[in-house]
């Protein structure tokens, strides 16, 4: 009886996506606290991820409240009601005017959601993808607006009505940037999910 040679399917469940977009929100958030200098560059420590050097927070407090809202939106990734996830920088004095808007856009295939078949996609063709947005947000301190006041951050995550939300979580108004810009950056997919970002800043007086 001739032998038969097989190989694994690079299918990605429902799961697995989740998980690697909950993964991303987590480093591209560190990423761009360390990039536009939210938090002393000394709390931060440099590992390896998606082939790339990156900068991850030491804070405790930090890193905890990360990995609850991650945590979060694992869930929501994975029943479909995750729509956007907006990180928002604004002035820790006077006003507290919103200075930066990064925006993680998703959208998720309902034909899985339904119970379709997984999607067959390389997790190689996933990391390189990941890697170029993470290029593009550590090279976007060369077009962005200097900050020069303290600043603070938020975490806006938007979802469907019908979600349900922890008891420990508020609504919050948008925060959209008055007269600002908007610099739309790469995207990628798991064929799940597939994430876009940009980023709207304000303008120099």
């Amino acid at each position: 009886m001739a032998a038969t040679s097989t190989r694994a399917k690079n299918t990605i469940s429902l799961k697995g996506s989740s998980a690697i977009v909950a993964e991303y929100f987590n480093y591209a958030v560190n990423n761009i606290l360390y990039q536009r200098g939210i938090y002393p560059t000394d709390s931060f420590r440099q590992e390896q991820h998606y082939g790339l050097s990156m900068m991850v927070s030491k804070d405790q407090g930090l890193t905890a409240y990360l990995q609850t809202v991650t945590k979060q939106m694992s869930t929501w990734l994975e029943d479909g009601s995750l729509q956007r996830l907006v990180l928002v920088i604004s002035s820790a004095i006077g006003s507290k005017e919103v200075l930066e808007r990064w925006t993680f856009v998703v959208e998720t295939d309902k034909a899985v959601l339904d119970g379709g078949p997984p999607p067959e996609v390389p997790k190689e063709s996933i990391v390189k993808d990941i890697q170029a947005v993470v290029r593009q947000i550590t090279a976007s301190v060369t077009f962005l607006p200097l900050l020069e006041d303290p600043c603070t951050f938020d975490l806006l995550v938007y979802t469907s009505k019908d979600s349900a939300v922890p008891t420990d979580w508020e609504e919050s108004d948008p925060r959209y940037i008055s007269q600002g810009e908007d610099m739309k950056l790469r995207s990628f997919t798991t064929k799940v999910h597939k994430v876009d970002t940009s980023v709207s800043f304000r303008t120099r007086e």
